[in-house]
C-alpha cells in the first residue's frame, strides 16, 4: 500500500473538482483569485494536493454561507496563522 504526504501534488483538476463537488471552472477561478495554487506538471497540468483539497472544502463552507472571496481569503489567513501558533506552543 502506497501512502502520500499532504502535500504530494496527485490529482488532476477533474478529480479534485469531483472530490470537492465544485466545477473545473470554479477551482481555476480560485486560483486567479489567489486563493490556491496548485502545482503544475511539467506539462503544465493542475496538480492538487490533498491539503488543498481540504482548502476547496474550507472554501466551499464558507462560501455558502455568505462569506465573500475576500472574506474566505482573510479567515483561511487568520485559520493557517492559528494553526501556526499552535503548532509553536506544542
Amino acid at each position: 500500500m502506497e501512502f502520500h504526504n499532504d502535500d504530494e501534488p496527485i490529482y488532476v483538476i477533474s478529480v479534485a473538482a469531483r472530490l470537492v463537488e465544485m466545477h473545473p471552472q470554479t477551482l481555476r477561478y480560485y486560483e486567479r483569485a489567489g486563493l490556491l495554487k496548485p502545482t503544475r506538471s511539467s506539462g503544465k497540468i493542475r496538480l492538487y494536493s490533498r491539503r488543498e483539497i481540504e482548502q476547496l472544502r474550507k472554501i466551499a463552507r464558507l462560501t455558502e454561507v455568505g462569506v465573500n472571496l475576500a472574506g474566505v481569503e482573510v479567515i483561511i489567513d487568520l485559520m493557517e496563522r492559528m494553526e501556526k501558533m499552535e503548532q509553536q506552543t506544542k
